[in-house]
Formats: structure tokens, sequence, C-alpha cells
């Protein structure tokens, strides 16, 4: 599984990627991530020293209970911020979260390079025709409900085979509408309508969705599974559980980490890249 991103090459068969979050919105659920855009240089400079492979920029919360936000003002926080990225980082990928086709396709017109979808085009229909018209990589993550409602006591038979199935489906229909294979990366949506059970099993057995032959992503950083597992901290003192849990994501499949602490991400798929890829020698 290769795709060429700005000129720079991604092999998910045998490297670890890890993405930096940066949210400009006044209301997600870490404040450590909400920049403004006057704000945007210094950080993307940060996370491009500590290695970033690529930049996933945000305009709407989507935590659970959030409210949509209007597509104008959506616009009008993140086409600058891609800009102004663009313009001063020529060589970064940046990937736009947004579930609306014309912020998606303004931002790809403004220098972005992947559409990551939480709603894997289920929201707005037209999001496929855009993926499809830019020949751009697009992240498809499963939902259930929406972020307004996702959390009120979501329910599943099996998670992760009703995951699976719900991501083939979708795979199966952009594909059928022109999007390239190799340009699908999918995401199971850790916390996006799942309880901590639900969570937990997603990372056990997240190798299950290699079966789908895509790229995996994984958005577990200082979500609330780590309160809930830490004795309820805060998203503050989420930074260890996020380690950890990036880890095992890691080793059970997951090629790409979606993180606000991209120097200590960026660590944990180096150390995991280096584990998986070293030859076993059994000689004493």
């Amino acid at each position: 599984m290769v795709i060429e991103i700005r000129n720079k090459t991604f092999d998910f068969s045998t490297k670890k990627y890890c993405m930096g979050i940066i949210n400009i919105t006044p209301d997600s659920f870490y404040s450590g991530s909400r920049v403004s855009v006057g704000k945007v240089l210094e950080v993307v400079n940060r996370m491009v020293e500590d290695g970033v492979d690529i930049i996933d920029i945000g305009g709407e919360s989507t935590r659970p209970g959030s409210d949509p936000v209007p597509e104008e003002e959506e616009l009008k926080r993140v086409i600058p911020a891609i800009k102004e990225i663009r313009k001063n980082f020529p060589s970064i990928p940046i990937s736009v979260d947004t579930y609306k086709s014309k912020v998606a396709q303004e931002a790809i017109q403004n220098g972005a390079d992947i559409i990551n979808d939480i709603s894997s085009g289920t929201f707005d229909k037209n999001m496929i025709k855009v993926v499809a018209e830019y020949q751009c990589p697009v992240i498809l993550m499963h939902i259930k409900g929406t972020p307004k409602n996702m959390q009120q006591n979501p329910e599943y038979k099996d998670v992760v085979r009703e995951i699976t199935q719900f991501l083939k489906n979708r795979i199966e229909e952009f594909e059928k509408n022109g999007v390239k294979p190799e340009n699908i990366i999918i995401d199971p949506g850790i916390g996006f309508g799942k309880t901590l059970e639900h969570n937990i099993q997603i990372i056990k057995r997240l190798a299950e969705l290699k079966q789908l032959k895509k790229p995996i992503l994984i958005g577990i950083s200082r979500k609330s599974m780590i309160g809930m597992l830490l004795n309820g901290i805060p998203p503050e003192e989420r930074l260890t559980g996020t380690i950890v849990l990036n880890t095992i994501a890691l080793l059970n499949g997951a090629s790409i980490i979606r993180v606000h602490d991209v120097k200590e991400g960026k660590q944990t798929c180096q150390i995991v890249e280096n584990i998986l890829n070293r030859k076993v020698n059994h000689s004493h």
C-alpha cells in the first residue's frame, strides 16, 4: 500500500505515520489543540520540527454533544489557515477534517491534499464527487449517529464486525464512483458513537480491519476513554494514556496515528516501526 502525497511517498506496508491535529475552533474538547488563525504557523512550525507527516486542520468541533458549524463559518476558519500553511510550508501534506463537500472542495483548491470525513460521505452526498474529481486521498471514518447525539447509548451486536461492514460498503461506494482504491484510508472512529467497552474492543481487534486492505488511521489522542480508564483524569493529563493506546493500535495494524502531541507521537511511531521491521535473530 503505497501512495504519493505532495511528492512524499507513504508506504503503509512497513512505515508508521504521525498526523498532527490543528483545531481552528473555539470549542474543541482539548484546549491545547485550539489555535487561532494567527497562531497557526507557529504551531505548524513546531510540528514540522517534531517530524510530523501530515497536518490535519479542522474548523468544526465534532466532540460529543457539539452543534454543527455553518458552512460559511467553517470556510472562514479553515481556508485562510490552509493558504498560510501552504505558502510557508510548500511540501507538508495537509488534510482537511470536514464532512461538507464545499469546504472540502475549497480546501483542496487552496492547497490541502487529503479529505478527512468523519461520516465517510454519508452526511453530504456530494463528497464522493469532490474526492473523485480531485483524485485526492480520503479518510473514511465510522460514526454512529451525529456528533450531537452519538454518545446517547450507542449499541452494537458486534462492534468490530459492524464497523468493518460499514467501511466495506463505503469503500465500495467511493470506488464505484471513480475514487482510486489506493486513495482510501479507513478509520474505525474511536469515541464516535461508542462506549468505553466498544473502544476497547476496536483497539484489541484492530487487526480484523486489515481484511479491507486499506491503511488504518486511529484517532485516540487524549480522548475520554483514557480518562475513563484512569480514574477520570482531564484531557490535559492524558498524554501517557495516549502513547500507550497508540502503541497498542500501531502494533495491531494501524498505519497512522492522529495526535495532539506530535513529538511523542512521532517517537511512538519510530519505536514501533523499528520493533516490527527488525528481523528476529534466534542465535545466542
